[in-house]
């Protein structure tokens, strides 16, 4: 079997350049580094089916019929690419949700991460009990915008 190296050279460039955008902050970069790792695999697989020939049809008798393409490899590709669309629609569904709500694309740490990262580690008191005195939560509601610095004033 010989390795096509234009295809392996392209699917090497696709690949890095995909983890390159997928370690970006902003979203349209994640999703186009998705696409692009996905494309790059596409090519990989491609060139593990082997050399093109002829197509593989079952009771064919001619002397091409020994030289037949693996169906595997076609299969996988086409799987592959339905898994890779799913996931860049998934993703452009968060994206747009993210615009609606803080109309920013950067991917940030939020204030609620922070808080959680320094919370300690015990349990200090009942959450229950704490409802029960009065003590009213601190955190907003999830479906509400973040309000940036301009708002507050």
């Amino acid at each position: 079997m010989e390795a096509n190296l234009f295809l392996l050279i392209g699917s090497g460039v696709l690949i890095a350049c995909g983890v390159y955008l997928m370690l970006d902050k902003v979203m349209t970069r994640m999703i186009l580094g998705v696409l692009l790792i996905g494309n790059g695999a596409n090519l990989l697989l491609l060139q593990a089916g082997g050399q093109a020939g002829s197509p593989p049809i079952l009771g064919r008798d001619s002397k091409a019929a020994a030289d037949t393409a693996d169906p595997l490899a076609q299969a996988m590709i086409l799987t592959a690419i339905v898994i890779s669309m799913a996931m860049v629609g998934f993703m452009l569904a968060l994206a747009y949700r993210q615009y609606r709500y803080r109309t920013d694309d950067v991917v940030e740490r939020d204030e609620e991460d922070r808080a959680i990262a320094v919370r300690p580690t015990t349990p200090t008191g009942d959450r229950d009990e704490e409802e029960a005195a009065g003590k009213a939560s601190t955190s907003a509601s999830f479906e509400e915008p973040v309000k940036g610095a301009d708002s507050e004033k």
